[in-house]
């Protein structure tokens, strides 16, 4: 995380799901999986984030659920620290300090208080190795511990976790790195270790890939990159061991794991196939094929009712016998993004490559896919040196009505195929259509795409450029007043011959720039004439940028000597020009300013500025490591009120980029993460909560009780408390380090209790009422009577009053309950 005052550069949403191995609960009701800088908790039957548990400072490497407490978890990171939650609730419990840096975490039932954790060791070798120690986590009330005591097992393991497994229950670890496998027995406190050949006689490759341990046999299950499976017994000795060889995978086993109760063995690898071998009988086998990608990690729940397999599609398939149950799709970025990064108009969702052919719409606020949309309409074929068709291109209009992609594919004897599709959105599907596919629309590769924004536009306008020199604009446009619109050639431009590379068009539709090598041209789209040439040193200009709002007037580019430029469409000159290396430019929809994206001594800096001022409004150096190719504004649900001058840009958009190792960040205040980091660490009791005597207990006394009521209450019953720190902190304290539950229910219990005293009072006036009931039954027989012999004087003055109906006996005791309810319900909601 990169800090600069106010403004933090943090991961948001798209981070790797599939980094590590995914746990599942014991009640198989959660997924608890590594995501970024936190660990995201999945319900496994809505496919919903439950909690994202936030707190490491650097990348989670590992998860595992607690032994002794199936309601808590460990998750260890680069930071050097390992957290303890309550993932049900999603609250920090507590942080141990260790002080390195740790690759992945490991725990067994058989050893309390003790975790085992993959640290780097100091070498003189150039290639770092690994080393498996045991932590011992000291008991402390303190939320942040220091856990100083280490002590080495094993030495020289790999990074990872999958090649690390328990055996029976925390007798023996195995570790398997290399060509050898290493198996310590805790009990004997000794190693044993074996080796394999590096080659085979038939070509295959020995190397380990991942190790499973069986939970009652003395098996151990080891996966090689030959595709070939290992079944060690006896290894208890280092000379009588043996081992079967078990093979169906074409390509190295990535992950392996015994079930519960170890009748069957999981194994998967590149094929996209979950196999399921019988323990007994090894000979029979079963297969969950065509699950999208390849596995790269297989976890079962401790009950056994559920399995799940990471692929290298950052997606996790959970599994309930051998019928895939549901899919949690993250983000799917690869090796590279053909496309730009564009934001969805209609859900504002970020658009760009995801499965091969496909278009991923991912839903940045929920962070998840909300589908893919199949563009090439082929199907994948998984051969190496294979050219298929890639989504290159995509643009959408402003009111997302409609959306162009360019597929192309590349062929070493044959010509370039090119293809441009107009896909319109159909409101019934929530999803959008296929309308027109125009078949080669330029001669050679497309360079550049783009929509006219403008939103009092009549017409849907698209512009294309390609390196056969021309750029053409296309209509939509309707032949007959019965069919659709279809996708029409209006125009096509060139300037000189030369090769267009970059387009865009105004804020408002009225100019459109194009870019021919050095020269920047201006045309109107109105009537296709050439308004304005700005030439440019003999560099070829590789971005373009309108200005908006008060800034409108400027058109800004860069070139490839390192230049970036601001011309005044008014004077159709030069207006200031300063030398950057800038990578990507790109202007906020919503407001004035720009963001450069400025390489500079291996990394990358940010500069916010508007074209109208010299001063920026905004700079961060060392953004991130690497050359920043792809970003976008997204524009904000609900707008930041921040009074900071340095994060005022930040209010109306939040500007998203992919770095070179395919992460995507974003920029947020401090304030923002704040309120985020506070949500996730404490649990708000809601005040919609019904006034029981327990709620009262936890200090949430009513706002409207009087002195009177408060002092009329016996000094024989115990105060309740009123809201103190200690009811706070009896809230955010995890139950298993809370007082005694005789305790707690003892002081309950009296706060429910009445004092001999309270009884007789309150008995007094009952008896009294019950008094007053006898008397006014015994009086209503008698009221018509009463009432016809009245004194003088009353009588004198109902003569000038008109009578009043009598109550009957019903009426007075309705009136009776009316005044005995209670209304301050009322009142705190007419307050609220």
């Amino acid at each position: 995380m990169v800090e600069h005052g106010d403004i933090r550069v943090v991961r948001r949403g798209g981070s790797k799901i599939n980094f590590r191995q995914p746990v599942i609960t014991n009640d198989s009701r959660l997924l608890l999986c590594a995501s970024g800088h936190s660990v995201k908790v999945f319900s496994t039957s809505t496919e919903e984030c439950v909690h994202e548990l936030r707190g490491h400072t650097d990348l989670v490497t590992g998860v595992v659920v607690k032994p002794s407490n199936h309601l808590q978890a460990y998750s260890c990171s680069l930071d050097g620290t390992i957290r303890l939650w309550d993932f049900t609730d999603g609250i920090l419990i507590k942080t141990y300090d260790i002080g390195y840096s740790i690759y992945s975490i490991h725990t067994s039932a058989f050893h309390k208080g003790v975790v085992f954790t993959v640290t780097s060791t100091i070498s003189d070798k150039k290639s770092e190795s690994f080393q498996l120690v045991a932590v011992h986590l000291p008991q402390s009330g303190d939320q942040l511990v220091k856990a100083p005591e280490l002590s080495a097992v094993i030495s020289d393991v790999s990074s990872n976790p999958g090649a690390i497994v328990f055996g029976r229950g925390g007798e023996y670890i195995a570790s398997a790195n290399g060509l050898h496998l290493e198996v310590f027995f805790f009990k004997k406190q000794k190693t044993y270790r074996f080796f394999l050949k590096k080659d085979t006689k038939t070509g295959g490759k020995n190397t380990f890939m991942c190790v499973a341990a069986h939970p009652k046999d003395d098996c151990i299950a080891t996966g090689h990159e030959d595709g070939k499976i290992r079944l060690w017994r006896n290894f208890n000795h280092q000379k009588e061991y043996t081992y079967s060889t078990l093979h169906w995978h074409s390509n190295a086993v990535s992950s392996m794991c015994f079930t519960p109760e170890g009748t069957n063995l999981l194994s998967g690898g590149v094929e996209s196939v979950l196999v399921q071998w019988r323990y007994n009988d090894v000979s029979q086998r079963d297969f969950l094929p065509r699950l999208g990608a390849a596995i790269t990690h297989i976890a079962v729940s401790p009950d056994g009712a559920l399995s799940c397999t990471s692929h290298s599609d950052n997606k996790i398939t959970i599994i309930q016998g051998i019928k895939v149950s549901a899919v949690l799709q993250g983000l799917v970025t690869g090796e590279s993004v053909e496309t730009d990064l564009m934001v969805d108009p209609r859900s504002k969702a970020l658009v760009l490559n995801g499965k091969p052919g496909h278009l991923q719409f991912y839903s940045l606020k929920r962070d998840k896919l909300l589908y893919n949309l199949d563009i090439v309409q082929q199907e994948y074929i998984h051969e190496l040196g294979l050219q298929q068709f890639k989504v290159v291109k995509v643009a959408f209009d402003a009111s997302g009505n409609w959306m162009a992609t360019v597929e192309e594919r590349k062929q070493k004897d044959a010509e370039q195929e090119l293809n441009l599709k107009l896909w319109a959105f159909d409101e019934q599907t929530q999803s959008f259509v296929l309308n027109t596919t125009v078949a080669d629309p330029h001669e050679s590769r497309i360079t550049a795409m783009c929509f006219c924004q403008a939103a009092a536009s009549q017409t849907t306008m698209l512009i294309s450029a390609s390196e056969d020199g021309h750029f053409k604009a296309w209509q939509l446009r309707r032949l007959a007043p019965d069919d659709g619109p279809s996708c029409l050639c209006d125009f096509v431009g060139a300037y000189r011959g030369l090769v267009p590379h970059c387009c865009c068009f105004s804020a408002d539709g009225s100019l459109l720039a194009v870019s021919f090598q050095e020269v920047v041209t201006v045309w109107s789209p109105a009537s296709w004439e050439l308004l304005a040439t700005l030439s440019q040193p003999p560099k070829a200009i590789r971005n373009l940028c309108f200005g908006r709002l008060s800034c409108s007037k400027y058109l800004l580019g860069t070139t490839d000597d390192h230049l970036l430029c601001c011309w005044n469409l008014l004077t159709c000159s030069l207006e200031w020009s300063t030398s950057m290396d800038i990578s990507l430019l790109l202007g906020d929809p919503l407001t004035e300013n720009i963001a450069a994206f400025c390489c500079h001594a291996g990394s990358t800096d940010l500069f916010v500025f508007k074209p109208s001022e010299p001063r920026p409004v905004f700079s961060l150096k060392a953004v991130c490591s690497g050359k920043v190719t792809h970003a976008v504004f997204a524009p904000r649900e609900e707008m930041l009120e921040s009074c900071e001058e340095s994060s005022q840009w930040l209010n109306h958009s939040q500007l998203y980029f992919l770095t070179q190792c395919m992460d995507l960040m974003t920029f947020t205040t401090k304030a923002e993460e704040e309120k985020l980091m506070a949500s996730s660490k404490q649990l708000l009791i809601d005040d919609s909560v019904a006034m029981t005597p327990f709620y009262l207990l936890l200090g949430k006394h009513r706002k409207g009780e009087s002195g009177a009521a408060a002092s009329g209450e016996s000094a024989g019953r115990p105060p309740l408390p009123q809201g103190s720190g200690a009811v706070k902190e009896l809230l955010r304290t995890p139950a298993h380090v809370l007082p005694s539950t005789s305790f707690l229910c003892s002081m309950f219990v009296k706060s429910l209790l009445v004092s001999v005293g309270d009884a007789s009072e309150e008995s007094k006036p009952a008896e009294e009422e019950m008094e007053s009931e006898k008397e006014e039954e015994d009086s209503e027989g008698d009221m018509e009577s009463s009432a016809s012999r009245p004194e003088r004087g009353s009588l004198a003055r109902r003569s000038a009053e008109p009578a009043a109906p009598p109550l009957t006996k019903a009426q007075l005791r309705e009136l009776r309950r009316v005044k005995k309810l209670d209304h301050s319900w009322l009142t705190g909601l007419l307050r609220s």
